[in-house]
């Protein structure tokens, strides 16, 4: 076992570097002057955000959850494909290895789904299903911005899972997994047609996001937490101010659909994409970074404060951008972007830090 502990590190640093050069590539698409890189590779600033970091750390989670050896295979994979796309021009062998990871990521769930059948792992069962569905159709030639909705619903899924599973500390009513499922299932209607019914499937989408909206706001624990203080507090601030991106992804997705202007390059199908992967998605992983990276790396983060900029200046770089989208500004749109980027990098830095003063205290 102590193998596998040691495995978890050069598999994290793969999710890392794809993170970086998905952030490398975003400037570079925003027209900002940086080193460049392969122009082809500016086409992976998405997949290499969400399949190469989020598929990799999300992947590596379940596997020390799962604690098998062969689940570390989805996160190498996915971490390995990233790192062909980065490296290479084998673009082809890339996209195959984070397919093969989306199924190895599928089959830990079918092994958690045997060990625990529950709502939650249902729900992220499915979102397993997505992310793979999707990793195929990119494989067989889909555009990205064909494939960027089943990608989405893997991590909204994962996401709510987690929340729903979390919400049983405050003992719902039966009544309310009934809307839980009947939002998610909303969802994924939406996710299934867009291949064949664009506008009415974006506007299922839309109503989905704002439907599960509704549902975490309502019973989400967090909505308690956040009057407590220190790190639990924190988590809570992060959460909320997720579900505020989600609920404006929603509506983006929504009325951006009805108008027919929901198309890959315009103004609102930027905005509504940063509002969820990075307003819905960023938020949830601040929160959770201070609690999942210890029990995946052991070692603990010791919060502080100083946690809040991050969260700050990813609030503001999306108001700004998004406000750019909205108003046809470029410089804001630029500007807003550049900042999105220094938000993430903090948020590194400060759990860089946390992390060294965890591992400081060990010592002491």
């Amino acid at each position: 076992m102590n193998g596998l502990r040691r495995a978890r590190f050069p598999i994290m640093f793969l999710g890392m570097l794809a993170l970086f050069a998905g952030l490398w590539t975003g400037l570079l698409r925003l027209g900002w002057i940086v080193p460049p890189v392969r122009p082809e590779l500016l086409l992976f600033h998405g997949p290499l955000m969400i399949c190469g970091f989020l598929g990799t750390v999300i992947g590596l989670e379940r596997a020390v959850a799962l604690d098998r050896p062969w689940g570390y295979l989805a996160p190498l994979l996915s971490g390995a494909g990233s790192a062909v796309i980065i490296f290479t021009a084998n673009y082809a062998l890339g996209r195959n290895l984070i397919t093969a990871g989306s199924l190895v990521f599928v089959i830990i769930f079918i092994e958690i789904l045997k060990k625990q059948l529950a709502p939650f792992t249902v729900t992220m069962a499915i979102g397993s299903l997505l992310w793979f569905a999707g990793n195929i159709l990119w494989l067989t030639g889909s555009p990205v911005s064909a494939v960027v909705p089943w990608w989405a619903g893997f991590l909204i899924l994962t996401i709510g899972g987690e929340r729903l599973d979390l919400s049983r500390l405050l003992s719902p009513p039966s009544q309310s997994y009934v809307v839980f499922f009947s939002a998610i299932a909303v969802f994924v209607a939406g996710v299934v047609m867009k291949p064949y019914y664009p506008a009415a499937g974006m506007e299922l989408f839309g109503i989905g996001m704002l439907a599960l909206t509704g549902w975490l706001v309502t019973h989400d624990i967090a909505t308690r937490t956040v009057k407590q203080k220190g790190l639990t507090r924190f988590v809570a601030v992060c959460l909320l101010a997720g579900y505020f991106w989600l609920a404006v992804g929603g509506l983006f997705a929504f009325f951006g659909a009805k108008g027919g202007g929901l198309v890959a390059g315009s103004n609102i199908y930027d905005a509504t994409l940063h509002a969820l992967f990075l307003g819905f998605v960023f938020a949830m992983i601040f929160g959770h970074a201070p609690i999942i990276f210890p029990a995946v790396l052991q070692i603990p983060v010791i919060y502080t404060p100083f946690f809040y900029l991050h969260l700050a200046l990813l609030e503001i770089s999306l108001a700004v951008r998004i406000g750019g989208d909205l108003t046809s500004t470029p410089e804001a749109f630029k500007i807003g972007g550049l900042m999105n980027v220094a938000s993430l990098l903090l948020f590194i830095l400060n759990t860089a830090v946390g992390g060294v003063r965890g591992k400081l205290s060990q010592r002491a």
